[in-house]
């Protein structure tokens, strides 16, 4: 069976994450769109070794390994919350600190193809459980760091925030313009 995700209403999210649905396009089948992301990155950083991906576009701001790290684990997190509210979990699930996370990933320990290998891994292990949801759980709302959000707008979340990041990696960290 295949799963329709239509675009959220904004009452379905916090305003916060309004520049994230943002940057998905409109009458875009999600799924496809989350699978389409699968390749983007692991391209844009085809060329960057290790040493390079260490480095930041400014003083105190994330490097690119941090970037990515973050990415996976706000992935890692708003999958979790969409697992929750897709059982029908009632309890408000907590939000988090991401600069604390990232200060605490020890990614720059790590090696580029082993972040991008576990960015593939999270990315589809959410395309299958994403998956095996039914239409109408895309409509259940549970609450996140006290605000709440649907299936269907946690699902939106994880693809425009991945797109967010996306374009400041391509300006910020590698200057490519449009």
């Amino acid at each position: 069976m295949t799963l329709t995700i239509k675009r959220p209403l904004q009452n379905e999210y916090p305003a916060y994450y309004l520049p994230y649905v943002n940057q998905v396009p409109e009458n875009v089948d999600i799924m496809q769109t989350l699978e389409d992301q699968l390749s983007e990155i692991p391209e844009l950083l085809a060329a960057i070794d290790d040493t390079r991906a260490e480095e930041a576009y400014a003083e105190g701001k994330w490097t690119i390994k941090e970037l990515l790290q973050h990415m996976l684990d706000s992935e890692r997190i708003f999958a979790y919350r969409a697992l929750c509210i897709a059982r029908g979990e009632q309890a408000s699930l907590p939000g988090f600190d991401e600069n604390m996370y990232a200060e605490n990933s020890m990614a720059n320990e790590r090696q580029l193809k082993d972040i991008l290998e576990e960015y593939d891994l999270v990315r589809r292990s959410n395309l299958c459980m994403f998956r095996g949801f039914d239409s109408g759980a895309l409509d259940n709302v549970g609450t996140a760091n006290n605000k709440q959000i649907t299936l269907r707008g946690l699902i939106y979340v994880i693809a425009g925030h991945e797109r967010h990041h996306i374009n400041i990696l391509k300006e910020r960290y590698l200057k490519l313009t449009a």
